[in-house]
């Protein structure tokens, strides 16, 4: 988090930073789109291929407002500092500023101190700026608690991952072209550890033997559609920023794929996770099976990276 004794000079008045987030391919903030072109039109920017920062604060009314800067490289620095704990002056120079947008995208819980509470700057009336920026209304579940949720799966691994018994997805004589395919359910606060995953989907294999008369279940319908369609992918590259890959543990690669209506995180050497917006709250773990090692590397390697 920034120091409000950073300021970026906006005309006639400085803003005084709180944070800076990156808009590139590799790295946006997700609840604005499930690609990188449809983050920025969200932002009335054009989606340029090496990206924007965007610094939020607030001016000496208190004011809020987003600064759109094509210095990505000072935005990056200014961040990887500030996660360490360090102090950085982001003042990016004024030929790199794209444009001030009243507003915010992004919901923040921290203020300028000395200033007024954080409100809408008043309209201009010399300028056609449109409504302020708003941040994406997440109370209700949609598309932007979707990707929410897979931005919190994806930052929190390892407790996700801690709520699912392998054994789940495969079930003894079941068909090899069917393993990793069957999810299970959990809900999307399951990760405090107070609910466990229940059966979504049974094996499909058939009865084990002539007495057994129960009929298995169908996979899930909603991970069969999404895993087709991140299949797609591999053979029709997706919207820049659909499908990104990013560090995980040793060497593997934490993936992240979005598209209408559904939301994938997944570890290379590991599992995945899908949300659906169908499903509100609903975190559906896909075994790793036959098919997904394969799948999760293909996508690794058609994937958008960090610089």
């Amino acid at each position: 988090m920034a120091g409000t004794d950073d300021a970026v000079a906006t005309g006639d008045d400085a803003l005084y930073v709180l944070t800076a987030v990156l808009l590139t391919p590799a790295k946006f903030p997700s609840v604005l789109g499930d690609d990188y072109p449809e983050a920025c039109s969200a932002l009335g920017l054009a989606p340029l291929a090496d990206g924007y920062g965007l610094v939020l604060g607030q001016d000496g009314d208190g004011a809020r407002w987003t600064v759109v800067v094509d210095d990505v490289s000072l935005v990056a620095v200014a961040i990887a500092s500030w996660d360490c704990g360090m102090e950085y002056d982001l003042s990016p120079d004024e030929n790199s500023m794209v444009s001030a947008l009243p507003g915010w995208p992004l919901a923040l819980a921290v203020s300028a101190p000395g200033v007024p509470a954080p409100h809408d700057p008043a309209p201009d009336p010399d300028e056609d700026d449109g409504p302020p920026l708003t941040p994406p209304d997440t109370e209700t579940w949609g598309p932007a608690q979707r990707r929410l949720g897979a931005d919190e799966i994806a930052l929190q691994w390892a407790e996700w991952r801690a709520q699912i018994d392998d054994g789940q997805f495969v079930t003894e004589g079941a068909d090899e072209s069917t393993e990793g395919t069957e999810g299970t359910e959990m809900t999307a606060d399951a990760a405090d550890g107070d609910d466990k995953p229940t059966d979504a989907t049974n094996d499909t294999a058939a009865a084990e033997s002539d007495d057994d008369t129960t009929a298995p279940d169908e996979p899930h319908e909603g991970i069969r559609r999404v895993l087709a369609e991140v299949r797609a992918y591999v053979d029709s590259p997706p919207p820049l920023g659909r499908v990104r890959s990013a560090f995980a543990s040793g060497d593997a690669r934490t993936l992240r794929a979005d598209g209408p209506g559904w939301s994938m995180v997944a570890r290379t050497d590991d599992i995945a996770f899908v949300l659906l917006d169908d499903e509100p709250g609903e975190v559906l773990p896909v075994g790793r099976g036959a098919e997904l090692p394969g799948l999760l590397e293909a996508l690794d390697k058609m994937a958008v990276r960090p610089v």
